[in-house]
């Protein structure tokens, strides 16, 4: 592990643990994903401290009834439900609008959506549906709403990675699976790694303008991200976890929404970014072949960073002057 976090804080934290003492009141925070697992208690856990939430949902009935439940435990009137499907870029480019339209400024966003391990698909737009939902539904997301970031600034923009991302870097010349054998780990691993660089690549761009990214694992829980896998998969993420550590230890959702939460809002994290965190606390960049924590040099690399960035404006059909 890198860069402890705050004193106690690790595997097991929970977002209220994260939260406690911060007031974010006065604060916008967006959400991807807000109507199950990680994302609604994300939106939750943010809302209980005063923060003015936006939750994105494909389901409106389903997200409204989530909402519901976070204004009456919380107390806070100010969750809103908005839809989005990042499948399809004529879907984000009309979230965008709306957003802006609503909302001048943004200081907290959380890419917090994505599929995982699925058959192979394809999005609205023809892309690989992993790597276009994962990623580049949220690269023309967060640079259509950049304005209000910035206006919100200081801010910070969260984005969702996972240990995964250690299977396979960006394959630049085939991120499609066009030319190879579809594979739904490498896939899944691929568009995670394009999270970290993602990150990178935004805090180089606007982190002198106070907006600031940061990458994170969220650990191993059990959601409907997770609808996808059968007994097999799961064995292969128990091997896995045992041959590295051991054991396969999971999350609950508390503690798995909790280093977003820490990401979006630790005081000691301000003014940092193009970082990756895991159990609440900066990782380092770990290549071995056995790392059971940590990132790969390639997922924070800046020149594979600035060729995602390049390659991604011209899949979404649009250069953005950040």
């Amino acid at each position: 592990m890198g860069e402890t976090g705050r004193d106690g804080f690790g595997h097991d934290t929970t977002t209220d643990e994260v939260l406690r003492g911060i007031d974010l009141a006065g604060k916008l925070a967006l959400v991807t994903g807000a109507s199950s697992g990680l994302g609604a208690e994300t939106a939750r856990a943010l809302a209980s401290r005063g923060a003015r939430v936006v939750m994105t949902a494909r389901d409106m009935v389903k997200g409204e009834q989530v909402a519901l439940g976070i204004r009456s435990s919380t107390g806070n009137p100010d969750v809103e439900v908005a839809e989005l499907e990042l499948g399809s870029l004529a879907s984000i480019r009309a979230f965008a609008d709306r957003f802006l339209d609503r909302h001048d400024a943004l200081q907290i966003l959380v890419n917090n959506a994505g599929v995982m391990a699925c058959p192979h698909g394809k999005t609205a737009d023809g892309f690989e549906l992993q790597f276009g939902t994962n990623h580049l539904g949220h690269f023309l997301l967060t640079c259509l709403i950049m304005p209000a970031l910035v206006k919100g600034a200081p801010s910070r923009i969260v984005s969702l990675s996972s240990r995964a991302h250690q299977m396979s870097p960006v394959v630049f010349d085939d991120v499609n699976f066009e030319h190879r054998p579809y594979h739904k780990w490498l896939s899944y691993g691929q568009s995670k790694t394009a999270n970290v660089l993602f990150a990178v690549e935004l805090e180089r761009r606007l982190g002198s303008r106070g907006v600031h990214a940061l990458a994170v694992h969220p650990g191993v829980i059990q959601t409907e991200l997770s609808r996808y896998m059968g007994e097999e998969d799961w064995e292969l993420i128990r091997s896995r976890a045992v041959a590295r550590e051991g054991e396969l230890r999971t999350k609950s959702v508390e503690a798995g929404a909790a280093t977003s939460v820490y990401a979006a809002t630790a005081p000691e994290l301000e003014g940092r970014g193009g970082l990756y965190l895991e159990d609440c606390a900066i990782a380092d960049v770990d290549d071995s072949e056995n790392a059971s924590t940590g990132v790969r040099s390639y997922a924070v690399d800046p020149e594979a960073a600035r060729r995602l960035w390049s390659l991604s404006e011209e899949m979404v059909g649009e250069a953005f002057a950040l």
